[in-house]
């Protein structure tokens, strides 16, 4: 990675692109800590944090935000309503039939229409989401003073900041994927879990200051730890099951076309880190909703919505793989796929065009889902047991991050290397 950065760095055009990207971020970064105003941030975070809201959805929130969200800044929302557009649109698109036609037929025409559409979604998510964060510091404010001021006033200029925030962070993603390197919007993420990392290794180091002889050997076992996991991550990003394809041979007038042999790749984990934050946004709404209210001291918080205990663990799991299954059918439609290669003359080796071909391939999705949502289920669960366990509280990090860290920083590489060949590539003529 660090050698592809540096090749990068050499090329005048790439370099540009690089230092377009960092401006971006550190802008971004600028306005993550900017103070909405008529809202005590001190207050805000000493409520969040005694509140027990890490546990719950909000917590998913907070670190997809850098931390924003529980010091109510500009960027509170992040990206969280781009991304719900995002995910809206592309289900409305298969279930309403204009939106398909649209996607599939109308070409780059329509695919900037379907952007259009996702950009309205996102500010009107933006302001539906600043409300309910308005609503929520209202009631918060009977505990801690976070409102300087609450009037018609202040609500509106609360709420049409968060609003403002999220349509600027999709604004500046979009500027990243046009004139930077990589997904503007993963980036945006990626900077907000790697900003985290500095108060994390500062707690680390005062507790082997403070209690060397005894934590030590635990902060080994850690560090070695989510060094496998990295790895382990790494594996089964690029991992992927490919299935052999075979064209048959045409000929048109005197050339001869096919006759080659390929694959079909079909990655392990095809539907990315969604189901993990799905998942956990269902299995944590109960223990939000009773953070929320104040009982957090109640024996049902506390066996069944924490997410310590053994139901929440087995309802995470089972929410996992459901949803994993749920974005491989969306993704991924063995028909079409059937129907592609029967029209280019490609067929699967034992295995007759048409319906044989597509049950095939549905099986193969199926396995293949199964072990993905699995390794996703394991990285999920792992640090949180690895954080019940007596003496590793502060070692534990979340698998949802180190998935997102992990897979943006390859896509990123990918993204140079595949910009670096296609500038050293000379072409036919010289």
């Amino acid at each position: 990675m660090l050698t592809t950065i540096r090749n990068a760095w050499k090329i005048a055009d790439l370099r540009k692109k690089i230092i377009f990207t960092f401006i971006i971020l550190l802008l971004y970064r600028l306005g993550n800590v900017i103070p909405v105003p008529f809202v005590n941030t001190e207050a805000m975070k000493q409520w969040f944090d005694q509140s027990q809201l890490q546990n719950g959805i909000l917590g998913l929130f907070n670190m997809m935000s850098g931390s924003a969200f529980s010091r109510a800044t500009l960027f509170s929302l992040s990206i969280q309503p781009y991304i719900n557009a995002s995910i809206i649109i592309q289900l409305l698109t298969i279930a309403i039939p204009a939106l398909e036609r649209l996607s599939k037929e109308g070409g780059e025409e329509g695919k900037k229409k379907i952007e259009q559409i996702t950009r309205y979604t996102t500010v009107g998510l933006g302001l539906l989401m600043g409300f309910a964060y308005w609503m929520m510091l209202r009631n918060a404010n009977a505990q801690f003073p976070i409102m300087v001021q609450d009037n018609a006033l202040s609500a509106i200029t609360i709420i049409l900041s968060f609003m403002a925030g999220s349509t600027l962070v999709m604004w500046l993603g979009e500027q990243i994927t046009e004139f930077g390197i990589g997904n503007g919007i993963s980036m945006i993420l990626f900077a907000n879990i790697v900003s985290r990392l500095p108060d994390m290794l500062i707690n680390l180091g005062n507790g082997l200051i403070h209690n060397f002889s005894q934590t030590w050997y635990v902060a080994l076992i850690a560090i070695v730890g989510m060094v496998a996991l990295v790895m382990f991550i790494v594996f089964i990003t690029a991992a992927e099951r490919r299935i052999p394809v075979n064209y048959a041979k045409r000929v048109v007038g005197r050339k001869v076309y096919g006759g080659q042999n390929t694959f079909l790749p079909i990655k392990v984990n095809m539907s990315g880190v969604l189901p993990i934050i799905f998942a956990q946004s269902v299995a944590s709404l109960p223990a939000t909703i009773a953070a929320f209210t104040g009982a957090t001291e109640t024996w049902r918080y506390k066996n069944i919505y924490s997410n310590t205990s053994v139901i929440y663990l087995v309802v995470y799991m089972i929410l996992i793989i459901a949803f994993s299954y749920f974005y491989s059918t969306i993704q991924y439609n063995p028909v079409e796929v059937s129907n592609n290669l029967r029209k280019n003359g490609g067929f699967i080796p034992g295995y007759r065009p048409g319906r044989p071909t597509s049950d095939f391939i549905k099986r193969v999705i199926n396995k293949i889902t199964l072990f993905g949502a699995i390794y996703l289920g394991i990285v999920a669960i792992l640090p949180i047991l690895l954080g019940m366990v007596k003496g590793f509280e502060a070692y534990s990090i979340g698998g949802t991050s180190v998935i997102i860290v992990v897979g943006v920083a390859l896509e990123t590489v990918q993204a140079m290397e595949a910009q670096m060949l296609m500038r050293h590539y000379k072409g036919f003529l010289e």
